[in-house]
């Protein structure tokens, strides 16, 4: 039974660190780390990339086993008295399959699609694997003065904050807090990687590794726009990579792409090529899906959702 790193107990205690609250449901095909997210209309579940079912991320999950798992989602909701309840589901699901227990398709919270990189090739082939540009830079990192510093210090977190705060002001788009971040890079699973140059930081990423999988995720980054000719970006995730195989990692998540297919005005392009530069495959997941247990509060809810999303864009 596959199951990715949002659904194992490391993510619970970093959630629990937050003051969340989590229940674990157990079956005998089935797994679920869940949230019990609260809001002013009441509280709903929450299942990031999950339930885990059997037959895992590249196998065929049985229906019985996600069944299994609606029918303790649904219990748990109803003793909770809760709105509705939300999944990632992470094991290969058709859409069908998922619609057809009452689930609606919404807005993906985590990306339904992302890069990802096999880091049982070589060195030399990852490299070889690599666009030109993208190895032009890495050869370069160095030789421009660049130097990566790899931390667990919860205090240098700041560095990351700073250049994303550096980074929302300049584009108009929401960062997540010190106290989150900070609680990120305290939990077991999460290194914070530093640029330096000219004894300056010019970037900042946060990774995360999943032992159980032998996986490494780029997660949290910004990088300062001002040296934005330096390959700052480029040397980091390369040094990221190469350290996650010394490590034993398998995989390298670049985390989220845009779909196959997506057009050049798609908001997540330019990163979406940038990821792809460095060779690897794209992954798809089933997407978020939700089933409202109270109908009524839940179009409520959505409704207020969007009116709040509106405000947001206005005041930026």
């Amino acid at each position: 039974m596959y199951r990715h790193l949002l659904q194992q107990e490391a993510w619970g205690e970093f959630q629990r660190a937050l003051g969340e609250e989590t229940v674990r449901l157990r079956g005998e095909k089935f797994e679920a780390l869940v949230i019990v997210k609260r809001t002013k209309m009441g509280p709903y579940l929450y299942v990031p990339y999950g339930p885990a079912l059997d037959g895992g991320v590249d196998g065929k999950a049985q229906p019985d086993a996600f069944q299994e798992a609606v029918r303790a989602l649904r219990k748990l909701g109803e003793s909770r008295g809760a709105v509705f309840v939300r999944i990632e589901p992470a094991a290969a699901l058709e859409a069908s399959q998922i619609a057809k227990s009452g689930f609606l398709k919404t807005k993906d919270l985590n990306p339904a699609e992302t890069w990802v990189l096999d880091l049982r090739q070589t060195r030399e082939e990852i490299l070889h694997g690599m666009e030109q540009g993208t190895r032009t830079r890495h050869n370069q990192f160095s030789k421009k003065g660049l130097s990566v510093e790899v931390t667990r210090e919860p205090e240098k977190i700041r560095e990351l904050v700073r250049l994303q705060q550096k980074l929302a002001k300049e584009k108009g788009i929401g960062t997540f807090s010190e106290k989150y971040l900070k609680t990120e890079l305290e939990q077991e699973f999460a290194t914070l990687y530093l640029v330096k140059y000219e004894n300056k930081i010019i970037a900042a990423s946060l990774f995360f590794d999943d032992t159980e999988n032998k996986t490494r995720y780029y997660m949290q980054s910004a990088t300062d726009a001002e040296y934005k000719k330096l390959p700052a970006t480029v040397g980091l995730l390369t040094a990221a990579i190469f350290d996650a195989k010394e490590k034993g990692m398998e995989t390298f998540d670049f985390w989220g792409v845009a779909p196959e297919g997506a057009g050049e005005d798609h908001p997540w392009m330019g990163f979406t090529k940038f990821k792809r530069s460095f060779g690897g495959e794209e992954r798809k997941y089933a997407g978020t899906w939700a089933w409202p247990l109270k109908p009524g509060k839940y179009r409520l809810y959505r409704g207020l959702r969007k009116v709040n999303r509106g405000l947001r864009k206005i005041k930026r």
